[in-house]
Protein backbone atom coordinates (compact mmCIF):
# COMPACT_ATOMS: atom_id res chain seq x y z
CA UNK A 1 0.00 0.00 0.00
CA UNK A 2 1.50 3.62 -1.26
CA UNK A 3 1.71 6.47 0.79
CA UNK A 4 -1.38 7.80 -1.41
CA UNK A 5 -3.74 5.32 -0.70
CA UNK A 6 -2.82 5.16 3.14
CA UNK A 7 -3.71 9.24 2.36
CA UNK A 8 -6.83 8.55 0.31
CA UNK A 9 -8.15 5.89 2.93
CA UNK A 10 -7.58 8.50 6.22
CA UNK A 11 -9.77 10.95 4.19
CA UNK A 12 -12.05 8.69 3.57
CA UNK A 13 -12.25 6.80 7.22
CA UNK A 14 -12.82 10.15 8.76
CA UNK A 15 -15.57 10.73 6.20
CA UNK A 16 -17.53 9.20 9.27
CA UNK A 17 -16.95 12.27 11.37
CA UNK A 18 -19.01 14.19 9.73
CA UNK A 19 -21.48 11.81 8.79
CA UNK A 20 -24.40 12.00 11.66
CA UNK A 21 -26.88 9.34 12.81
CA UNK A 22 -29.55 10.16 11.25
CA UNK A 23 -31.98 8.61 13.80
CA UNK A 24 -31.13 10.99 15.92
CA UNK A 25 -31.57 13.66 13.56
CA UNK A 26 -34.98 13.24 12.30
CA UNK A 27 -36.25 13.47 16.14
CA UNK A 28 -34.71 16.88 16.11
CA UNK A 29 -31.86 15.82 18.90
CA UNK A 30 -29.13 18.77 18.97
CA UNK A 31 -25.41 18.33 18.56
CA UNK A 32 -26.45 14.81 17.18
CA UNK A 33 -23.33 12.26 17.28
CA UNK A 34 -21.35 11.45 14.15
CA UNK A 35 -20.86 7.84 12.81
CA UNK A 36 -17.50 7.78 13.97
CA UNK A 37 -18.35 8.84 17.92
CA UNK A 38 -21.02 5.81 17.54
CA UNK A 39 -18.13 3.32 16.46
CA UNK A 40 -15.50 4.58 18.80
CA UNK A 41 -18.03 3.74 21.77
CA UNK A 42 -19.35 0.43 20.33
CA UNK A 43 -15.52 -0.91 19.57
CA UNK A 44 -14.90 0.71 23.54
CA UNK A 45 -17.93 -1.07 24.98
CA UNK A 46 -17.80 -4.16 22.73
CA UNK A 47 -13.85 -4.25 24.49
CA UNK A 48 -15.19 -3.96 27.98
CA UNK A 49 -18.01 -6.63 27.18
CA UNK A 50 -15.52 -9.41 26.26
CA UNK A 51 -13.30 -8.42 29.11
CA UNK A 52 -16.50 -8.97 31.64
CA UNK A 53 -17.49 -11.55 29.86
CA UNK A 54 -14.05 -14.02 29.36
CA UNK A 55 -13.51 -12.76 33.50
CA UNK A 56 -16.89 -14.58 34.23
CA UNK A 57 -15.95 -17.87 33.10
CA UNK A 58 -19.66 -18.54 31.58
CA UNK A 59 -18.56 -18.98 28.06
CA UNK A 60 -17.58 -22.11 26.53
CA UNK A 61 -14.46 -20.62 25.11
CA UNK A 62 -13.35 -17.45 25.62
CA UNK A 63 -14.18 -14.44 22.96
CA UNK A 64 -11.21 -13.31 20.82
CA UNK A 65 -10.85 -9.45 21.97
CA UNK A 66 -8.90 -8.71 18.55
CA UNK A 67 -11.14 -10.03 16.58
CA UNK A 68 -14.06 -7.66 18.86
CA UNK A 69 -12.41 -4.77 18.44
CA UNK A 70 -12.29 -5.38 14.84
CA UNK A 71 -15.45 -5.93 14.00
CA UNK A 72 -16.80 -3.08 15.97
CA UNK A 73 -14.54 -0.49 14.07
CA UNK A 74 -15.36 -1.70 11.06
CA UNK A 75 -18.94 -2.44 11.65
CA UNK A 76 -20.40 1.13 10.03
CA UNK A 77 -17.18 1.77 7.54
CA UNK A 78 -19.63 1.68 4.77
CA UNK A 79 -21.47 4.74 6.21
CA UNK A 80 -18.56 6.90 4.79
CA UNK A 81 -20.10 5.93 1.25
CA UNK A 82 -23.23 5.33 1.91
CA UNK A 83 -24.56 7.86 5.04
CA UNK A 84 -26.38 6.24 7.94
CA UNK A 85 -29.53 5.26 5.80
CA UNK A 86 -32.98 6.58 8.30
CA UNK A 87 -35.07 4.15 9.17
CA UNK A 88 -37.67 5.48 6.35
CA UNK A 89 -35.32 4.81 4.02
CA UNK A 90 -34.24 1.39 5.38
CA UNK A 91 -38.00 0.25 4.95
CA UNK A 92 -38.36 1.16 1.42
CA UNK A 93 -34.84 -0.41 0.31
CA UNK A 94 -35.00 -4.30 0.35
CA UNK A 95 -32.55 -5.84 2.49
CA UNK A 96 -31.17 -7.72 -0.28
CA UNK A 97 -30.26 -4.10 -1.71
CA UNK A 98 -28.83 -2.53 1.25
CA UNK A 99 -26.31 -5.62 1.92
CA UNK A 100 -25.05 -5.60 -1.45
CA UNK A 101 -24.21 -1.87 -1.56
CA UNK A 102 -22.34 -2.20 1.87
CA UNK A 103 -20.71 -5.28 0.96
CA UNK A 104 -19.60 -3.12 -2.28
CA UNK A 105 -18.39 -0.47 -0.28
CA UNK A 106 -16.97 -2.30 2.19
CA UNK A 107 -14.84 -4.15 -0.33
CA UNK A 108 -13.65 -0.84 -2.04
CA UNK A 109 -12.90 0.66 1.23
CA UNK A 110 -10.58 -1.78 2.39
CA UNK A 111 -9.23 -2.88 -1.52
CA UNK A 112 -5.94 -1.07 -1.03
CA UNK A 113 -5.30 -2.81 2.53
CA UNK A 114 -2.76 -5.88 2.45
CA UNK A 115 -5.48 -7.64 4.77
CA UNK A 116 -8.58 -6.46 3.08
CA UNK A 117 -9.78 -10.14 2.93
CA UNK A 118 -9.65 -10.79 6.35
CA UNK A 119 -10.77 -7.78 7.45
CA UNK A 120 -14.01 -8.09 4.97
CA UNK A 121 -14.63 -11.48 6.71
CA UNK A 122 -14.28 -9.77 9.70
CA UNK A 123 -17.36 -7.30 9.02
CA UNK A 124 -19.11 -9.91 7.52
CA UNK A 125 -18.89 -11.50 10.61
CA UNK A 126 -20.98 -8.51 12.25
CA UNK A 127 -23.46 -8.61 8.94
CA UNK A 128 -24.00 -12.20 9.33
CA UNK A 129 -24.46 -12.54 12.97
CA UNK A 130 -22.31 -15.73 12.12
CA UNK A 131 -19.90 -15.90 15.15
CA UNK A 132 -19.96 -15.23 19.17
CA UNK A 133 -17.38 -11.76 18.46
CA UNK A 134 -19.90 -10.45 15.82
CA UNK A 135 -22.80 -11.38 18.04
CA UNK A 136 -20.71 -9.30 20.62
CA UNK A 137 -20.65 -6.19 18.76
CA UNK A 138 -24.16 -6.88 17.52
CA UNK A 139 -25.06 -6.41 21.59
CA UNK A 140 -22.60 -3.50 22.09
CA UNK A 141 -24.00 -1.74 19.02
CA UNK A 142 -27.49 -1.71 20.42
CA UNK A 143 -26.27 -1.44 23.76
CA UNK A 144 -24.13 2.19 23.00
CA UNK A 145 -27.57 3.19 20.94
CA UNK A 146 -29.17 3.17 24.22
CA UNK A 147 -26.20 4.76 26.19
CA UNK A 148 -26.62 7.15 24.08
CA UNK A 149 -30.65 7.68 24.33
CA UNK A 150 -30.18 7.91 27.91
CA UNK A 151 -27.37 10.66 27.75
CA UNK A 152 -29.86 12.56 25.34
CA UNK A 153 -32.46 11.99 27.37
CA UNK A 154 -30.94 13.18 30.55
CA UNK A 155 -30.10 16.48 28.68
CA UNK A 156 -33.92 17.31 28.04
CA UNK A 157 -34.49 15.69 24.26
CA UNK A 158 -37.99 14.02 24.84
CA UNK A 159 -39.76 11.85 22.01
CA UNK A 160 -37.29 8.61 21.81
CA UNK A 161 -39.57 6.17 23.51
CA UNK A 162 -39.53 4.62 19.84
CA UNK A 163 -35.66 3.47 20.44
CA UNK A 164 -36.93 1.98 23.42
CA UNK A 165 -39.66 0.29 22.50
CA UNK A 166 -37.54 -1.14 19.57
CA UNK A 167 -34.98 -2.50 22.33
CA UNK A 168 -37.57 -4.05 24.25
CA UNK A 169 -38.27 -6.09 21.29
CA UNK A 170 -34.34 -7.12 20.84
CA UNK A 171 -33.15 -10.69 21.06
CA UNK A 172 -29.90 -10.55 23.20
CA UNK A 173 -27.17 -12.58 22.32
CA UNK A 174 -25.32 -12.65 25.77
CA UNK A 175 -27.64 -11.91 29.40
CA UNK A 176 -24.94 -9.93 30.34
CA UNK A 177 -25.97 -7.68 27.32
CA UNK A 178 -29.49 -8.01 28.25
CA UNK A 179 -29.11 -7.04 32.24
CA UNK A 180 -26.94 -3.47 30.83
CA UNK A 181 -30.05 -2.84 28.83
CA UNK A 182 -32.60 -3.65 32.15
CA UNK A 183 -30.63 -1.79 33.93
CA UNK A 184 -30.59 0.88 31.80
CA UNK A 185 -34.21 0.78 31.07
CA UNK A 186 -34.84 1.27 34.91
CA UNK A 187 -32.73 3.73 35.14
CA UNK A 188 -34.77 6.11 32.63
CA UNK A 189 -36.51 9.00 34.34
CA UNK A 190 -39.58 10.41 33.63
Amino acid sequence: MTEAELIAFGLELTTLKRVPRSGWLLRGVPHVESVAEHAYATATLALALCDVLNASGELAAPLNAGRVLTIALLHDLAEARLTDLPGPARRLIPEDVKSRAEATAMASILAPLPSAERLLAAWREFEDDSTPEGHLVRDADKLEMMVQCTRYERSGVRGLDEFWAVMDAHVWYYPLCAAVYARLKAGRSG
